[in-house]
């Protein structure tokens, strides 16, 4: 059902914690299945992720999701973040079940909820970032990958 890249993440996640003074921060769930994803930035003045860590509440793929991002956005700049897609979450772990597709975009959503966080802290405007939802509804996932 999981690929190995899945379990391994899940079993050894990596950068989960919280940062002591975050550049950002960003918080999204999904209702529907209580998944809840909180991403922590620590952005330098070059706008390079110098660190990320994540908290998840949720299943084994949510855990493994905010595990996978936190990898592929850490050393990005903030525009190269942005292109971190939920369907760049799922091929660098090797692909997800259909069922679970929502927690890539908790992920994708993560990031750019922490990253609107930055830019509202730092009254500047990140060009092609738009204010993220805080509730990701699995209606609406169709549309989206």
């Amino acid at each position: 059902m999981y690929s190995e890249k899945v379990m391994d993440h899940f079993t050894n996640p990596r950068n989960m914690g919280e940062l002591d003074n975050p550049s950002g921060v960003g918080t999204v769930g999904n209702a529907k299945c209580g998944d809840i994803m909180r991403i922590y930035l620590d952005i330098d003045e070059n706008n390079v992720i110098k660190d990320c860590k994540f908290k998840t509440f949720g299943c084994g793929a949510a855990v493994a999701t905010s595990s996978m991002a936190t990898e592929l956005v850490k050393g990005k700049t903030i525009e190269e973040a942005l292109t971190v897609t939920n369907k760049a979450v799922m091929e660098a772990l090797d692909g997800l079940p259909p069922v679970k597709v929502h927690c890539s975009l908790l992920a994708e959503e993560a990031i750019h909820a922490a990253l609107w966080d930055y830019a509202q802290k730092n009254g500047i405007e990140i060009k092609g970032l738009t204010e993220p939802k805080k509730d990701i509804h699995e209606d609406d996932e169709e549309e989206e990958y």
